[in-house]
């Protein structure tokens, strides 16, 4: 079978006969067993997607097929597909069963799109390697000594590996954009707002946003765009019936702009400053304007981060407490033990340690200094973003300071792991779009990213940029 790029190729191929849905879902199975020493999935519904694309490909032949016909998609483990397991890679909800599907899920089967499993990812959304999975590490394809980035590591690797043609992460600081840049693919968030949280069990609800991981920035485009739209279930959506991503042709050139600090960091890997630069040398040869910024805030944005989400998170994952839904301590006795052994057993270190830090910063004795300072800050990093994209037609950068790192390095310390979302997290913060694209490799083969910040709710033009950057930089 040979490699699709865009569901473009895909639907010309069915289009002639000469590919079918089953053959696609057939040749996606064999991969997932071929790579499951990846442990990219945590189900895999190989029967429902082999069923679904019999189906498919009779709508085809009939000429009622929608626009993702042919299209096999997996799913990150936080969000909810009916009569399926949802439970973010966390014990705490083990064996949870979906009692409905996500908006955005459900808009996507609704254009015939199929399914063909669970994607593994770190704990609750919460990491930056796929390593705090409760159903062990995610392996990097192009070396399965490295992470694939997290905390949408699965889906990135089962995009990598030819599980699937594409997949659904969710983005609360950085986590479809990093993976994306660790395994050689496209990862946006949109705009925040743009696609229903409903059905995505929540990290840090005002950060949270679903988005794809694939291999290019067209079928990026295509797939939010059917996801996206009003939805009575999410006041936070945005009051469109859907929102026109198609990606335009511009002419002329456009500006752009670099935070200095960011190329100044002591932590830079310097391969990731050398092909970063390449970029922006091919991007100039093309009459583009590329200046310098200065950022005063960039020392402050991962605590910004940290501080607001782990209170967020520290707030919603209240609910799992042993009683109504998720695990239940074996050994509770009375109503204390019972939230304390249940949530001690149910959650892994590191959602326990953002928990903790949540619950801290939200104290009466601390909520003056730490939490009600990091929103002022929002504010501030927020309105300089805005203000800096009125002027420029993006903000440029790596989408990490490093390539992936080897599967241990850093799981013994949480600062330098926070330290990895440097340069995603603002996005999360002011609410604008993001991309991440593909830069090259670095001497080790490893893939590295190359990020476009674009303005809030300016996300056709943010895409229809990074369309022709992706075929710059190729």
């Amino acid at each position: 079978m040979k490699a699709y790029r865009t569901i473009d190729q895909i639907k010309k191929d069915l289009a002639t006969g000469e590919l079918s849905c089953l053959q696609l879902v057939e040749f996606y199975v064999q991969n997932i067993e071929k790579h499951k020493e990846l442990n990219a999935f945590i189900e895999v519904w190989d029967q429902e997607a082999k069923s679904r694309a019999l189906e498919i490909d009779l709508k085809i032949q009939n000429g009622t097929a929608g626009k993702l016909a042919g299209v096999v998609l997996a799913v990150k483990s936080n969000m909810f597909v009916k009569g399926n397991r949802a439970n973010a890679s966390s014990k705490i909800l083990d064996n949870f069963e979906s009692l409905y599907t996500a908006t955005a899920v459900q808009r996507l089967l609704d254009e015939d799109a199929i399914l063909i499993g669970l994607c593994n990812c770190d704990e609750m959304a919460m990491g930056a390697s796929n390593e705090n999975s409760a159903y062990g590490v995610v392996r990097n394809a192009a070396n399965k000594d490295y992470v694939p980035g997290g905390s949408s590591g699965g889906s990135a690797v089962a995009v990598q590996a030819n599980m699937c043609h594409a997949a659904l992460g969710s983005d609360t600081g950085g986590s479809i954009r990093q993976p994306a840049a660790f395994t050689g693919n496209v990862g946006y968030k949109p705009s925040y707002g743009v696609v229903s949280r409903w059905g995505l069990l929540a990290y840090a609800s005002s950060f949270d946003q679903i988005g794809p991981i694939c291999k290019s920035v067209a079928d990026a485009a295509l797939l939010t765009e059917i996801m996206s739209g009003v939805d009575s279930f999410d006041a936070t959506v945005t009051n469109k019936s859907t929102w026109d991503l198609q990606i335009k042709e511009y002419i002329g050139t456009k500006k752009f702009a670099i935070i200095k600090q960011a190329l100044e960091l002591d932590g830079l890997d310097k391969e990731v400053k050398s092909n970063f630069e390449n970029a922006i040398s091919k991007i100039k040869a093309e009459g583009h304007s590329i200046e310098y910024v200065d950022f005063p805030y960039l020392d402050y944005v991962v605590a910004t981060y940290y501080l607001l989400t782990t209170a967020e998170a520290s707030s919603n994952l209240s609910r799992y407490s042993g009683l109504m839904y998720g695990h239940r301590s074996g050994s509770a006795h009375d109503l204390e033990s019972t939230f304390v052994k249940s949530r001690s057993e149910g959650f892994g270190a590191e959602v326990q340690r953002r928990i903790m830090l949540g619950t801290f910063v939200l104290s009466s004795d601390y909520y003056e200094a730490y939490y009600k300072k990091a929103q002022q800050l929002r504010r501030l990093i927020k309105d300089w973003t805005d203000e800096t994209l009125q002027k420029y037609d993006g903000l440029l950068s790596p989408t990490s300071a490093t390539p992936a790192f080897k599967i241990g390095e850093k799981a013994s310390n949480p600062i330098a792991m926070y330290l990895a979302d440097l340069l995603t997290v603002q996005s999360n913060i002011a609410g604008g779009p993001s991309i991440s694209i593909p830069m090259g490799e670095n001497s080790l083969g490893l893939s590295l990213g190359f990020q476009l910040m674009g303005a809030m709710n300016a996300d056709k033009d943010m895409l229809s940029i990074a369309n022709k950057l992706e075929g710059l930089l190729a």
